[in-house]
C-alpha cells in the first residue's frame, strides 16, 4: 500500500509531492494527461513554441520566488520582461519546463484515467481504468467542478466545495511571417484580453516569423465554448489580426484550444479541504486564487498538514512502543513499520 496518491500533476500536486517525497513517504503522483504541468504547458508546432495556458509566472511571497529562483538555478526558467516592461518568470525553452523541473526524481504516472476514489477499510483505494492504487491518504488537485465525478455528488467534500466557480478560456496560437508590431493588453471583458508574443521569450527558437498566443475574454470563451477547435480559431482569428493590424494571409498558423477550467471566479477561501480523520484532501489553486503561485501555496500547505500530523503520530508511536523496544528481540512480536503503519502515519 502506497503512503500517498496525489491525483493530477500540476503545480499543485507536484509542490505538494516534493517535500512529501523529501521526507521519505512513498508518493505516487496520477494524471489523465499525457504529460505534467496541467495549465502551464507549451505545445509544439514544427519550430514555434506556444505557452498556450499560464503565459509566465511571478512571485508575490518569499517562499514561492525561491522556488522560481531555484528554477532560475538550474536552467528550468529565466527572467523575461513583457511589452509593458513588467518582468516576469517563464519556463526555458517552454512554460512546461517549470513543472518538469519541479518533478524531477518523483513517481508520475501518466496516462492514467482515475475514475473513482473509494474508501477500502485501511484507506483509500483509487479506481482506475486497468488498474487499482491503494493509499492511506490521497490527495486530489483537479480542478473543483471534476471532484463530484471522483468521489460521488454526495460526498461531504463536494459539498464543502460547492461555491467554488471556475470559468473557462479560448486560447490562439498564431504564427505570423515577418515582425509584427507590439499589441498592448486588452480588458478581461474584451473578446481577445491578452495577447502574449511568444517569440519574444528567452530560449525560444529565432525564424522568420513571430509565435503569439492570444487569450479570450470570459464571454467570448463562455458564448464559443462548445464549438470545435477548428471554428474556434476561424472566429479568434479576425480578432487577432485586426489587434495586430495586420492581414489574415500573413498568418502561417492558427490553432485553437479549449481550457474548459481555466480561471477562478470564486475561490474557496482557504488552502485545502479535507475529511476529518486527515486522510483524504483537495487542494489547487482554486481554493486560493489564480496565480501559479496559489496552486503552489495550496500544494504546499497540504504537505505541510500532512507532515505535521505525521511527525506528531511518529512521536505517538515511538512514545507507545518505547517499553516495547527494550525487550529481547525474540520477544517482539511485530516491526516497528508495521506500527509505523497502524497508527495510519
Amino acid at each position: 500500500m502506497t503512503d500517498i496518491i496525489i491525483i493530477g500533476a500540476g503545480i499543485a500536486g507536484l509542490a505538494c509531492a516534493r517535500p512529501l517525497a523529501d521526507a521519505g513517504l512513498h508518493v505516487i503522483i496520477i494524471d489523465k494527461g499525457r504529460g505534467i504541468g496541467g495549465r502551464v504547458a507549451t505545445r509544439r508546432a514544427d519550430d514555434l513554441r506556444f505557452d498556450h495556458g499560464a503565459p509566465y509566472a511571478r512571485a508575490q511571497g518569499t517562499e514561492f520566488d525561491k522556488v522560481l529562483r531555484g528554477l532560475c538555478d538550474k536552467g528550468h526558467a529565466a527572467s523575461w520582461s513583457d511589452s509593458a516592461g513588467e518582468m516576469w518568470t517563464v519556463g526555458t525553452p517552454g512554460m512546461s519546463t517549470i513543472p518538469k523541473g519541479m518533478a524531477a526524481g518523483l513517481d508520475v504516472h501518466l496516462a492514467t484515467q482515475v475514475r473513482a476514489v473509494v474508501p477500502n477499510g485501511s484507506g483509500w483505494s483509487v479506481q482506475c481504468d486497468d488498474q487499482q492504487y491503494d493509499a492511506r491518504r490521497v490527495v486530489i488537485t483537479v480542478p473543483a467542478p471534476q471532484v463530484a465525478g471522483l468521489l460521488g455528488a454526495h460526498h461531504p467534500l463536494v459539498a464543502q466545495i460547492a461555491d467554488v466557480e471556475m470559468s473557462p478560456s479560448l486560447t490562439l496560437m498564431a504564427a505570423v511571417s515577418g515582425d509584427a508590431p507590439t499589441v498592448r493588453l486588452g480588458e478581461p471583458d474584451d473578446p481577445l484580453a491578452f495577447i502574449t508574443r511568444d517569440s519574444s521569450k528567452p530560449d525560444r527558437p529565432q525564424t522568420d516569423g513571430t509565435a503569439w498566443v492570444a487569450q479570450a475574454g470570459l464571454a467570448f470563451s463562455n458564448a464559443h465554448l462548445e464549438e470545435d477547435l477548428p471554428d474556434i480559431a476561424t472566429w479568434m482569428l479576425p480578432l487577432f489580426c485586426n489587434r495586430l493590424g495586420i492581414t489574415s494571409e500573413r498568418v502561417t498558423h492558427a490553432v485553437a484550444h479549449r481550457w474548459r477550467y481555466s480561471r477562478v471566479a470564486n475561490s474557496l477561501g482557504q488552502p485545502f479541504s479535507r475529511t476529518p480523520d486527515a486522510t483524504l484532501y483537495l487542494g489547487g489553486a482554486w481554493c486560493v486564487g489564480p496565480l501559479i503561485e496559489d496552486a503552489w501555496a495550496s500544494g504546499t500547505a497540504i504537505a505541510t498538514d500532512l507532515l505535521g500530523r505525521t511527525i506528531w503520530c511518529g512521536i505517538h508511536v515511538l512514545r507507545a512502543a518505547w517499553p516495547w523496544l527494550w525487550r529481547p528481540s525474540n520477544q517482539r512480536r511485530v516491526s516497528l513499520a508495521s506500527l509505523w503503519h497502524w497508527e495510519g502515519v
